[in-house]
């Protein structure tokens, strides 16, 4: 097979840039028998771009990359609004084509694509308007041309049926830890907690807005202080959330400084109203860091009995939940670690390719 797999979304760290770096790392790690073609299109960031994927696909025999001088507001012109446009004009003929996270072009290849959460849709007023707009169109399209659908999970997997796409087409298939993300060294972290003057133990939050619920993890902190001198520090900014004593807002931090953050935290406090995976739970448990998250959706999916699990929307629940985690830490660090060895990108690359072969039929 001649497989194209659009990796725009690649150079802008996020989530979905993790998975698309990690999934074709993978493939083309295992994959001799069927040939790739990477594509990306990025104006400004044309030469990170193109570095990215020249790394990528460095003394590999069977793969090219292209990539091409376009905006993603240009992609989604061409591609969603206009839509007649077929891709194969600018990637040839190809028997699978892997869309990115913003566009569905018509092509006549088995089109697969990958949602990794319907946040946009079901939490509009967290979301810019645009982005909102872009998603309602976007998913539009992939309802109407994509012929099979991945998900991360199985609350995603939900969601996408609530929403009118049919169950037989979606294959779930859960991400895994960044290759990359390792447990950073403790002068290394002491530098970094220096720079941002935490010089006690703390706690973790990973985002500050409503949806990350971080207003009762607040109040549940509060009272946990009454008994316990850690602070609480939020990978996030303080506009969206409380402001109080002994919470330390860090704003965004590059995925170097986030290592670090996480190597050195006591636990991870993730009790969030919604996520489509919720990749932070793993990456706690990666590096020996044990979690408190919610007995909902992708959450309880992900940590199961390897992480304290409470009810998101009970302040109380999750001030006991965070007692238990401190006083059972060992014991849930143990859980995580061997939770997190079930998930690979060798495994995630293979179901992938299995994915690939319904094209044949």
């Amino acid at each position: 097979m001649r497989i194209v797999i659009d990796a725009s979304q690649i150079v802008y760290e996020t989530g979905v840039s993790v998975y698309t770096r990690n999934l074709i790392h993978s493939l083309l790690d295992i994959d001799k028998e069927n040939t790739y073609q990477i594509i990306g299109g990025s104006f400004r960031r044309y030469s990170k771009l193109k570095k990215i994927l020249d790394e990528l696909t460095i003394g590999k025999k069977n793969v090219d990359n292209t990539v091409f001088p376009s905006s993603p507001a240009l992609a989604d012109l061409i591609f969603n609004r206009i839509g007649f446009i077929n891709a194969d004009i600018f990637t040839g003929k190809s028997d699978v084509f892997h869309s990115s996270d913003w566009t569905q072009p018509r092509s006549n290849a088995f089109k697969v694509t990958t949602i990794h959460d319907l946040v946009p849709l079901l939490f509009p007023k967290l979301t810019h308007s645009r982005i909102v707009d872009v998603h309602k169109r976007r998913l539009a399209r992939v309802k109407k041309y994509a012929d099979w659908i991945i998900a991360p999970s199985n609350q995603t997997k939900g969601d996408l049926i609530n929403s009118g796409f049919s169950k037989d087409k979606i294959s779930v298939i859960p991400e895994a830890v960044d290759i990359g993300f390792k447990k950073a060294k403790k002068a290394d972290i002491e530098a970094l907690l220096k720079k941002f003057h935490i010089n006690e133990k703390y706690l973790l939050c990973i985002g500050a807005n409503p949806r990350k619920n971080i207003d009762r993890v607040i109040t549940a902190f509060e009272r946990v202080r009454v008994k316990h001198s850690f602070k609480l520090v939020v990978v996030g900014e303080a506009k969206d959330a409380t402001v109080a004593r002994n919470v330390i807002y860090l704003g965004h931090l590059s995925q170097d400084s986030l290592v670090k953050i996480f190597s050195g935290a006591e636990a991870l406090l993730y009790p969030s109203l919604y996520e489509g995976y919720g990749l932070p739970i793993l990456e706690a448990f990666h590096l020996g860091v044990p979690v408190l998250t919610s007995n909902l959706g992708s959450m309880m999916e992900i940590a199961g009995s390897s992480a304290v699990l409470v009810d998101p929307y009970d302040v109380c629940d999750i001030y006991q939940g965070i007692l238990k985690l401190i006083s059972g830490r060992k014991e849930y660090i143990k859980k995580g670690k061997e939770t997190v060895e079930k998930y690979s990108w060798k495994d995630i690359a293979m179901k992938t390719i299995e994915v690939y072969k319904k094209s044949i039929h």
